[in-house]
């Protein structure tokens, strides 16, 4: 049951069998894009809160919080910006890159303490609802390998012809950027439209991200989460040329 007042952030009662969001022209200004509290991170809440432009975020001691910010930061994926020195660094192949090898390992590592955080917003909560999502064919990830250690990496959702990218980490300078290239070129290959960013950060505005109204970022998951790109695992190997 969703509890309707005059303003959000509406309150999602987890033990409703019938799983639905408010309209996400509902959410808040401030902070940008709160739309609904409570409710929980099964499969199906998951699936439909990403198909409807809304996903989780929240810290280790507040209920789960549920955001659509206005606007939208994406990525198409024929717009990716490769730097001069990024490209070197994908020109000397120091790196192995896999997909959905190692789907655990990468998300506890995004989990991990960054330089100045104190804590994480992905909660042992979280990790266990996506590591659900990965071994039900919806959730990816892709790992970034050298001297057969995990230098670096990413994760995300991947709904009919979108990726929906959630977090990534670096061990090793570049390592996240080589990720995120690997990760591009097989969406391209998958004929993915597009991949949700979220929000601005200066790392993903630096390989091609651009920000969109909510409004357009709804109409293009109408226009392409649905009939195509089944849940499966992805191939695990990939070569290091790009």
């Amino acid at each position: 049951m969703i509890r309707v007042n005059d303003t959000a952030p509406f309150w999602i009662d987890a033990s409703d069998p019938e799983i639905a969001f408010p309209d996400v022209e509902l959410a808040l200004r401030d902070p940008d894009g709160l739309l609904a509290l409570g409710g929980d991170l099964s499969i199906p809440r998951l699936l439909y809160a990403y198909r409807h432009g809304i996903f989780p975020w929240f810290g280790p001691r507040q209920p789960i919080l549920w955001w659509s910010p206005d606007p939208r930061l994406v990525l198409y994926p024929g717009r990716l910006h490769i730097s001069r020195s990024l490209a070197r660094t994908l020109r000397r192949e120091r790196f192995r890159i896999t997909l959905d090898r190692d789907f655990r390992a990468v998300i506890a590592r995004c989990a991990a303490p960054r330089p100045g955080q104190s804590g994480t917003w992905i909660t042992p909560e979280m990790q266990s609802a996506y590591c659900k999502l990965h071994a039900a064919g919806h959730a990816h990830s892709v790992e970034c390998w050298l001297d057969g250690e995990l230098a670096g990496g990413l994760y995300g959702v991947a709904l009919g012809g979108i990726f929906f990218g959630e977090s990534m980490f670096a061990r090793v300078r570049d390592a996240s950027k080589v990720a995120f290239v690997h990760l591009v070129r097989e969406l391209q290959r998958r004929q993915f439209r597009l991949i949700d960013c979220q929000v601005h950060t200066a790392h993903l505005a630096s390989l091609g991200a651009t920000a969109i109204g909510r409004r357009d970022f709804v109409r293009i998951l109408d226009e392409s989460c649905d009939g195509f790109a089944p849940p499966g695992r992805w191939s695990p190997d990939r070569n290091n040329g790009i």
